[in-house]
Order: C-alpha cells, then sequence, then structure tokens
C-alpha cells in the first residue's frame, strides 16, 4: 500500500513501537511529524529514517501540557499544510498496590499519560483532520481497561478514560472520512504483541481500504 502525498503524526515517536511504525509509514511514502520528549532520542530517530527533510519533522513536546498541543499542532500545518492521520502511542504503567494503597501520584500520572495526553492530541489535531474530510486516529490500548486485574487499578483507570474519549470520537466523527480506533495488546515486545505486528496492523487502518472501520477495539493478542 501507498501513503504518499498523507501526512502522519506520531507521538510517542521515540519508543520501540513508535520507532516501528515510523519506520513502516516512511516506507510506505508518508510525511511524517515525530513527537517525543527527548530532542536527542528524536534526533536519533531522524537519523535512522534518513528521510527527506521536506518529509519530516521532529517535535519535542509534553503532551500533558495542552498548550504543548496545540503548538505542535500549528508547527505541523506550518510544514505539511495539511493531516491525515495521528497515531498516539504515550503511554506507560505503574501498578504493584491495592487500591487502598495506590498512591494518589501514580493515580494522577496514569491518567496524565494515557487520558490527558490523548485529550489534549484530540483536541490540538482532529480539527485539521476533519478540515482535511479523510483522517485516521489509532491508539494502543489493553484488554485490562475493561477486565482489570487486582493490583493495576490506576492503569486500567487511565486505560478506560482514554478508550471512552476515543469512541466518543468514532461517534462524533462519523460520516466525516475520520475514523477513531483502539488496538488492544497485553504487551508489547518478543513474548507479546510485536511492535511490527502493530505497525502492519496501523497501516490498514490508515488505508482508504480501511474507511469503514471506525469505532473498534481490535485485539492484537491472540486469544483471551
Amino acid at each position: 500500500m501507498t501513503l504518499t502525498n498523507r501526512v502522519f503524526v506520531i507521538t510517542g515517536a521515540t519508543g520501540s513501537t513508535g520507532r516501528a511504525v515510523g519506520r513502516a509509514f516512511a516506507e510506505a511514502g508518508a510525511g511524517l511529524a515525530l513527537l517525543g520528549a527527548h530532542p536527542d532520542r528524536l534526533s536519533a530517530l531522524v537519523s535512522e529514517l534518513g528521510l527527506p527533510p521536506e518529509r519530516i519533522l521532529p517535535l519535542p513536546a509534553d503532551l500533558t501540557d495542552p498548550a504543548a498541543a496545540r503548538s505542535a499542532a500549528e508547527a505541523v500545518m506550518r510544514k505539511f499544510n495539511r493531516l491525515d492521520g495521528l497515531i498516539h502511542l504515550v503511554g506507560g504503567w505503574s501498578g504493584g498496590s491495592p487500591v487502598p494503597d495506590i498512591d494518589p501520584s501514580d493515580l494522577d500520572a496514569m491518567l496524565d499519560q494515557h487520558a490527558r495526553t490523548t485529550f489534549h492530541a484530540a483536541q490540538a489535531f482532529v480539527p485539521h483532520l476533519a478540515a482535511n474530510g479523510w483522517g485516521r486516529i489509532i491508539v494502543v490500548s489493553s484488554p485490562l481497561a475493561r477486565h482489570p486485574a487486582g493490583r493495576g487499578a490506576a492503569y486500567s483507570m487511565g486505560k478506560a478514560a482514554q478508550e471512552a474519549l476515543i469512541l466518543s470520537l468514532a461517534q462524533e466523527l462519523k460520516d466525516t472520512g475520520v475514523t477513531a480506533n483502539i488496538l488492544l495488546v497485553k504487551s508489547i515486545g518478543e513474548k507479546g504483541t510485536k511492535p511490527d505486528e502493530l505497525a502492519a496492523a496501523m497501516l490498514y487502518l490508515s488505508s482508504d481500504e480501511a474507511g469503514k472501520v471506525n469505532g473498534a477495539r481490535i485485539p492484537l493478542y491472540g486469544s483471551p
């Protein structure tokens, strides 16, 4: 498939999944805006991808700050004058304590990383997708959002809020040409879902052929 002349924002771009997605989308011909918290890692990723300057934009950004998200969106539009997709990969895990022992700061961290970064990114980037009349929004979540395990409430709460936001967007954007979908993994790595497997699923969801896939929670972890 080809994504030539399409522009995608990838947040959390310097993680293992972000790098795999960046490689796959670069090979498919897309222009890339790469967002991450560490400028040195972004520079290394830009060198790794080897794209011409007109097809790549590294943007250090802390998406827990709504102003940073808006500033990143403005930079993307100045550079490319269009936006076709948002692949949101910011996240993390905190757990191990029963609910009475959870430090409130751990809950805040999970809500920040999963719910608030998604909310800020959506507010900043989705209007440009809607104006474009074609767009793709993809996040990675976990079955724990709907089926929490013990000693992981803060993580499950963050993921549940993120999923509620994406599924709400899917309803708001239906019939606009913009879709919003969730890929579910239990873990990422050699013993779980591989980053390249996630990238392949995202390429499909970003194709014209996937235009009817909207508001889906797609499991990429095999049998329950």
